[in-house]
């Protein structure tokens, strides 16, 4: 895994993490969804960064290599 890969696997980790905790809160949550705006740019840059932008197979095989836990029956 090449240092851009693993920097957007790690900005779609960042950014689901984000975005679960806007989400845990419904009632909260359209007062924080813009906060969402810039780790949603930082995974886009990175993803464009990596060659990954379009390659979601690959790029979903570096983010379990990265934390099995957020693929598969481990949920």
């Amino acid at each position: 895994m090449h240092q851009a890969e693993i920097a957007a696997a790690q900005a779609y980790i960042r950014l689901l993490a984000a975005t679960r905790a806007v989400l845990a809160d419904p009632d909260d949550a359209p007062l924080y969804m813009p906060l969402l705006a810039s780790p949603m740019e930082e995974a886009d840059d990175a993803l464009r960064s990596a060659g990954l932008a379009g390659n979601e197979d690959r790029f979903f095989a570096l983010v379990r290599q990265l934390q099995p836990s957020l693929t598969g029956s481990g949920r």
